[in-house]
């Protein structure tokens, strides 16, 4: 049965089939969640293969590798930076779960640790991040019943954690 975890863990240190990593479009190794994720899988092989895809456009994701992580792969889900939400970035958001999950489902990942993407540098405020990102993950769920997925947000900060749970918890009760 498929379901979305909030936990205070390190996204490398997941333990799911997959991470995904708050990507920019060129798919640089950089600082926050994608420094981490890059360093702790083997930064120059990562960023030899994410040279190789080149470029992924705001909204999309690719796949690679996960290295010396303790996961099968890391999905590169390049999430919007936040201006005003009048230039699509909640569209872009969501798209970025969606198409993370698909890809995961597509590589037979039954669990995916996602890190609220957006919220960092990119300015996307928390709670709307919280709000999309879960709606996202709800909706995939629901379309993809018959396949098995552990959906992990993985957060360091209890104030982030916090508002993720009360989300959460404000869907589901939304669901019934």
């Amino acid at each position: 049965m498929s379901k979305i975890r909030i936990e205070k863990v390190s996204i490398t240190d997941a333990g799911t089939d997959c991470i995904v990593n708050a990507a920019n479009e060129h798919l640089q190794g950089s600082s926050g969640v994608c420094g981490a994720i890059f360093k702790a899988a083997e930064w120059n092989q990562l960023q030899k293969t994410c040279d190789a895809i080149g470029y992924c456009d705001t909204g999309s994701t690719a796949v690679t590798p996960a290295f010396n992580l303790d996961a099968k792969y890391i999905i590169h889900a390049v999430g919007p930076v936040w201006m005003d939400d009048n230039h699509k970035e909640t569209q872009k958001l969501y798209g970025c779960y969606q198409a993370s999950l698909k890809l995961a489902m597509e590589n037979e990942c039954h669990s995916i640790a996602f890190p609220l993407i957006s919220a960092g540098i990119f300015g996307y405020p928390k709670d709307k991040a919280w709000r999309k990102a879960l709606q996202a993950c709800n909706d995939f769920i629901a379309k993809n019943s018959n396949y098995d997925i552990v959906i992990l947000f993985a957060v360091l900060d209890d104030k982030i954690l916090q508002l993720g749970k009360e989300e959460l918890q404000r869907q589901a009760l939304e669901v019934m």
